[in-house]
C-alpha cells in the first residue's frame, strides 16, 4: 500500500498530469484558454507516430518471438471479451438504453494511446520498462472491441447495409490504426538507422507534446463533466470500477502466458483505458442512435483522469507485486 502510494504521488507531480490538472482548473473556471482543434488533431497525430515508430525500433531489434505473438492474442482476445462484461454492468447499473450502453461498452475493450503513453512513462521512470511490442498490442486492441459493440447492439437496434459497409471502411483504415501500424512497420524496417535520423523528432520533443495534448484533454474533459448528470451514480461507479475489473483481467492473462512484471503492468494499463478517439469516431456513423454525451464523458470525463492519477501507479504495483522483477 505504501509503494502504490508513493507511486500515485509521483505520478500526480509529473509534468504530464500536472498539464492535465491546469486544463481541468482553466475548463472548470471558465477560462478563455483553448488548443485549436487542429492544434489538438496535429499533437494526437505526432504521439501515435512516435508510439508507432519506437515501438518498431524496439521490435526490429528484438525480432518476432512467441512472446510478441502470445501478447498479440492476449490483447485481441481481451478487446473482444471486456465489452461484454461492460455491457452487463451498465445494464445493470444504470438506466442506459440497450444501444447506448452498447456504444460505450465497445470504449472499454479498445484503448486509450493516451493513457498508454502517459503509463510507458511512468512505468519507465518506475524501472518498469515494458517490451516494444507492447505497441503493436496497443494498435491491435484498437478494433475488435468495435465488433463486439455492434453486436451487442444489434439484439438491440439492426442497421442497414449501407451503415455496415461505411463500418467496415471505417475500422479497417481508421486514421489512427493506420498510422499506429504504419509507424510500427516502418520503424521495424527501419531500424536504428531510422531512429538516428528521426530521434530529435520522435524523442526529445516527445514530452513536450504530451504535455501539451493532456493540457487539450484536461479542458476537454472539464467541458464533459455535464454529461455525468445523465449517467447517475451508477454510471459513475461503473467509470471508476470498470478500469480495474479490466486491468485484473489482464493480469491474470499476463500471468497464465508468462509475461515480464513490465509487459503485464502495460497490458493492465491498455485493459484499464477507455477510447476516447477511434471507437466514438466509429459509433458516430454506426450508431447515430447513441447517445455520444453518455460514452465521451465516461471516457474522457471518468476514466481517463481515474487512470491517469491513480490507476497507472496502482497496476504497476500490482504487476510488479503479483510477478515480480
Amino acid at each position: 500500500m505504501i509503494e502504490v502510494i508513493s507511486l500515485a504521488l509521483a505520478n500526480l507531480t509529473s509534468p504530464a498530469v500536472l498539464f492535465f490538472a491546469l486544463g481541468i482548473f482553466a475548463g472548470v473556471a471558465k477560462s478563455d484558454l483553448n488548443v485549436p482543434e487542429a492544434v489538438a488533431k496535429g499533437l494526437a497525430l505526432y504521439l501515435m507516430l512516435a508510439i508507432g515508430f519506437k515501438g518498431g525500433v524496439a521490435v526490429s531489434e528484438q525480432g518476432f518471438t512467441a512472446a510478441l505473438a502470445l501478447a498479440a492474442l492476449a490483447g485481441i482476445v481481451l478487446s473482444f471479451a471486456m465489452p461484454l462484461i461492460a455491457y452487463g454492468l451498465l445494464r445493470a447499473m444504470t438506466k442506459l438504453d440497450p444501444v447506448t450502453a452498447a456504444a460505450s461498452a465497445a470504449h472499454y475493450g479498445s484503448i486509450s494511446v493516451v493513457t498508454f503513453v502517459a503509463g510507458a512513462e511512468f512505468l519507465q521512470m518506475s524501472g518498469m520498462v515494458s517490451s516494444g511490442y507492447m505497441v503493436a498490442v496497443l494498435a491491435l486492441m484498437e478494433t475488435p472491441a468495435i465488433l463486439t459493440g455492434l453486436i451487442l447492439a444489434g439484439r438491440a437496434a439492426g442497421s442497414d447495409q449501407r451503415t455496415r459497409s461505411e463500418l467496415v471502411r471505417e475500422v479497417a483504415l481508421n486514421g489512427s490504426v493506420v498510422l499506429l501500424l504504419g509507424s510500427f512497420l516502418i520503424g521495424m524496417l527501419s531500424g536504428q538507422s531510422g531512429m538516428a535520423k528521426l530521434e530529435p523528432f520522435v524523442v526529445d520533443l516527445f514530452q513536450g507534446v504530451l504535455a501539451l495534448f493532456l493540457l487539450d484533454m484536461g479542458l476537454v474533459a472539464a467541458r464533459r463533466l455535464s454529461g455525468a448528470k445523465k449517467l447517475g451514480a451508477g454510471g459513475i461507479a461503473f467509470g471508476l470500477i470498470m478500469p480495474p475489473i479490466g486491468a485484473s483481467l489482464a493480469l491474470a492473462t499476463a500471468w497464465l502466458i508468462g509475461m515480464s512484471a513490465a509487459d503485464a503492468a502495460a497490458l493492465m494499463i491498455l485493459a484499464g483505458s477507455a477510447s476516447y478517439i477511434a471507437v466514438p469516431a466509429a459509433m458516430r456513423i454506426a450508431l447515430p442512435q447513441a447517445d455520444p454525451s453518455v460514452y465521451l464523458t465516461l471516457s474522457l470525463a471518468i476514466t481517463f483522469p481515474f487512470n491517469l492519477t491513480l490507476g497507472i501507479p496502482l497496476y504497476a504495483a500490482v504487476a510488479r507485486l503479483a510477478i515480480g522483477g
